[in-house]
């Protein structure tokens, strides 16, 4: 099943007709699929916001049963990360929540009224990284390394495809690498199995945060390459420096517009400073060949 078709499935009957009487061509390119209560459901194309065809608009039921179906009726086992905003399914597809929040004791507790959501579809584009990753090479061996782009920018995508390069030694030795899958979007683990092709000598580690997850496989897999998807927090400046700390090399996100915008940001700025990346690829999709390689030196 292709990975709209496996979104698709998610959706109360009548969404599912409209969603799936797409042009094919169209249906491949889709990027998210947007519910909001009493709205007309829409499809995330690019930079478009497109309707799907037929008529009606989206009943707080629908949301209701699109979220039974993605947690197979079990929302209480996906608190967790309900509250977080999101939910991760099979396939790595992610959806992102709004609604009414309950708060206890200043964390949110649950969502009581769902009011929209946002189905991410997940795309593998295996070759992705191919031309890319000698130029994150030094005497044959990677250099840890930074991807930068805006959210829907394209980074998990290559992050998992230069995972998958270095661990299986496509355009340098293979390397034993760590992935530290917190939201389960690289990977997509199902039933311990990874969904997505990251490589014969990766192992994943998933649902745990990301500053615990890396010391983790640190300790317990002796990786040579560290990966892991979006820093935002300052727990994961520390387990990364650790980790270069022994030699470890490193393979993550960030989002933001280029080098320039992120020394703008505190965390960062501070990333930046400490010296842990080499290389940063900043990604645009709007130019040839998507992508622009910046040393770092500081």
């Amino acid at each position: 099943m292709n990975p709209f078709d496996q979104v698709c499935a998610l959706l109360p009957p009548e969404l599912r007709r409209r969603a799936q009487g797409l042009h094919p061509l169209m249906a491949r390119r889709v990027e998210e699929i947007r519910l909001r209560a009493g709205r007309s459901p829409t499809v995330t194309v690019g930079a478009d916001e497109l309707p799907l065809p037929g008529e009606g608009v989206v009943t707080l039921r629908d949301l209701e049963l699109t979220m039974e179906i993605a947690t197979r009726a079990s929302a209480h086992a996906a608190l967790e990360r309900v509250r977080q905003g999101y939910f991760t399914f099979r396939g790595g597809h992610r959806i992102g929540l709004c609604g009414s929040v309950w708060t206890e004791g200043g964390e949110v507790r649950n969502l009581r009224c769902l009011s929209s959501l946002n189905i991410r579809v997940a795309h593998a584009v295996p070759g992705c990284g191919t031309t890319l990753l000698p130029e994150l090479l030094r005497e044959g061996s990677f250099v840890s390394t930074l991807l930068v782009s805006p959210p829907g920018g394209g980074k998990t995508t290559l992050l998992r495809d230069l995972t998958r390069l270095l661990s299986d030694g496509v355009c340098a030795p293979p390397v034993r690498v760590g992935l530290a899958d917190e939201r389960g979007e690289v990977a997509a683990l199902w039933d311990g199995i990874a969904q997505f092709d990251v490589g014969e000598r990766t192992d994943v580690l998933e649902g745990c945060p990301k500053a615990q997850g890396l010391m983790m496989l640190l300790r317990g897999m002796n990786p040579q390459v560290l990966c892991c998807d979006e820093i935002t927090d300052p727990a994961d400046l520390t387990a990364l420096e650790q980790c270069s700390s022994c030699g470890v090399k490193l393979l993550s996100t960030v989002h933001g517009e280029g080098v320039e915008d992120l020394c703008r940001k505190p965390l960062y700025r501070t990333l930046l400073s400490r010296g842990l990346f080499e290389r940063a690829v900043v990604l645009c999709r709007r130019s040839e060949p998507g992508y622009r390689v910046e040393v770092l030196s500081w």
